[in-house]
């Protein structure tokens, strides 16, 4: 029985800290090796983080990258270690170096490289062209990174084919909703359909607007999951896998083997024989299967991680909200100091003369339970101020959203007078319906280093305050129940100038996400005015878009890497 104890380190590594993510590596190689594991395997390219974007065209990051694992080949003592880098040889590549007492045994290059959505991996990267397999004590193992295993003929199909019975690939893949799903889907596809297992390790951690949610996992031949790391958390998965198991199931099996008859071997195929016999295992592992989260646990895990990533990895310490009352804020605030602590968020509290009473209690109350320090700024003699200023000019004129912005810019440069004196990085509140129609205010609510809901619909970010609120209730139950407004004049609500967000945060997603037309979006249902209403707000407000803060992904379609729309456009829907 050939038993193959397999460690997935599961790692938060930092888009150029060569020095600390080696570190981290070697620290996993020895945690590995004391749990006699025979391989250990880290997330795509590792040493440098990811994705290392325009910091791949310093010749100093790719050397330093290079040394780093010249380094870490020293610590590879009686473990084959599998190491995401960046290769050079005449171009660069998105590699995986194979480490074993002091060497690189092999390298394998990145056949497929994703260049849609978030990715742009063909700007940087020459796509590989060889298949590697490892032979390694009579076991052929398949080595393949993240985009390889998406494509239908991918290079599992050769390995298979050529006898392995495990692929281990390595990946950064980052998440939105419904992502892990979609990948164990395809994972037990590509298992069952090649009678053989695989170890999927993934990166984890906030990278500016991407999220990384771990959730490595090992299959089975049969698609049957032999271990799986938590979401959202460091791990170094470790499992034990019978491959001998697998080859006998691989002897039974009829497709592969009329496969291997009408299969020609192909010359990109590239077979190292390692020398290396299988450890002896004298202490039992358990084999850890983490339960899948529910969808709002996800990413209200996703937020909690991508702030608290986003502001430590910046070096940054404390956070400062302005606390409206509103569901927004309260949700913002709360977020952040689940992900912070409470000693770390400022909490700052502007009422105007259309402040209501129940909205300064409930930014009041929200701080309270949140244990987070407050201040308060009452704008109003600022208003007049500048209307006092203004009334030459604005004679005779009627009150419009002039007026309303200039109480939202008040504000952002309350926030960012704090931010300026005490280092406090200003944590934007708007969500996505009010992103896509440009109902928020240019260097007012929009001021901001980050923007946590930026990617979330209003819709959802009731669904999350309810989710956090069955944890320990902290949001006031009234924020919950009262109209969305923003309390820029009297009698003001969002819904009134917008539409319900039910059904303003489906037109979106459809225009958006889905990228359907006007007609397709009347053909289900909707009225063909608000339709027409709502796609002329998101393609008159990309201007805007653009000048906001940037902000977490959770939807597979988000403002900013994911869709880019040009600014000066003529092309209209409506």
């Amino acid at each position: 029985m050939k038993k193959v104890r397999l460690a997935l380190s599961q790692k938060n590594f930092i888009v150029g800290d060569i020095e600390g993510n080696t570190e981290k590596i070697i620290n996993q190689i020895k945690e590995a090796k004391a749990k006699d594991c025979d391989i250990i395997a880290f997330p795509e390219l590792a040493i440098t983080g990811y994705p290392p974007e325009d910091l791949l065209f310093k010749t100093s990051f790719i050397k330093a990258n290079l040394k780093a694992l010249e380094h870490i080949k020293v610590h590879s003592n009686n473990i084959i270690s599998i190491v995401g880098f960046v290769d050079r040889n005449k171009d660069i590549y998105n590699a995986a170096a194979v480490l074993l007492d002091g060497k690189i045994i092999a390298k394998y290059h990145k056949n497929y490289l994703p260049n849609y959505g978030v990715f742009d991996e063909v700007r940087y990267f020459q796509k590989g062209n060889e298949v590697s397999i490892l032979d390694i004590d009579g076991i052929k193992i398949g080595l393949s990174i993240c985009e390889d295993i998406w494509y239908p003929e991918n290079p599992i199909n050769i390995q298979a084919i050529e006898g392995a019975s495990l692929i281990i690939n390595i990946n950064a893949s980052p998440y939105h909703i419904g992502k892990t799903k979609e990948r164990e889907d395809l994972l037990k596809v590509r298992a069952r359909d090649n009678n053989i297992a695989i170890a999927y390790v993934n990166l984890v951690g906030g990278q500016d607007e991407l999220v990384f949610d771990g959730n490595s996992i090992v299959v089975g031949p049969d698609g049957s999951f032999i271990a799986k790391a938590e979401s959202f958390k460091e791990e170094l998965l470790i499992c034990d896998i019978d491959l001998s198991s697998v080859f006998r199931l691989q002897l039974k099996d009829n497709r592969l083997r009329n496969l291997r008859a009408i299969y020609k071997r192909e010359e990109r195929v590239n077979i190292t024989p390692v020398n290396y016999k299988f450890k002896d295992k004298v202490k039992h592992v358990d084999q850890k299967i983490s339960l899948d989260l529910l969808e709002i646990e996800e990413i209200y895990n996703a937020l909690v991680l991508g702030v608290k990533d986003y502001i430590h990895k910046n070096d940054f310490e404390k956070v400062v909200i302005g606390l409206s009352g509103g569901i927004d804020s309260s949700l913002t605030a709360t977020i952040a100091t689940d992900a912070l602590g409470r000693e770390n968020v400022k909490g700052v509290l502007m009422p105007s003369q259309f402040t209501s009473r129940e909205s300064i209690e409930d930014a009041q109350e929200l701080a309270k339970n949140l244990g987070i320090e407050t201040f308060t700024f009452p704008i109003k003699d600022i208003f007049f101020k500048y209307m006092d200023i203004l009334s030459p000019v604005f004679k005779g004129l009627e009150w419009d959203v002039t007026e309303e912005n200039l109480q939202a810019r008040i504000r952002g440069n309350i926030l960012m007078a704090l931010s300026n004196k005490f280092g406090w990085i200003v944590l934007a509140t708007g969500n996505k319906s009010e992103m896509s129609v440009g109902y928020a205010t240019l260097y007012g609510d929009m001021v901001g280093g980050f923007a946590v809901l930026k990617d979330v619909y209003k819709t959802k970010v009731y669904e999350l305050a309810e989710y956090r609120n069955s944890i320990s209730p902290v949001i006031p139950k009234r924020v919950l129940e009262k109209p969305p407004s923003a309390e820029l004049r009297p009698n003001q609500r969002d819904e009134d100038e917008l539409l319900p967000y039910q059904i303003l945060d489906e037109i979106i997603r459809l225009y958006v996400e889905e990228d359907l037309s006007l007609e397709e979006i009347v053909a289900r249902g909707f009225d063909r005015k608000s339709v027409e209403k709502v796609i002329t707000m998101i393609d008159r407000n990309e201007y805007k878009r653009r000048q906001a803060p940037i902000g977490i992904r959770i939807t597979k379609r988000a403002f900013g890497k994911d869709r880019r729309m040009p600014i000066t456009n003529k092309f209209r829907e409506v």
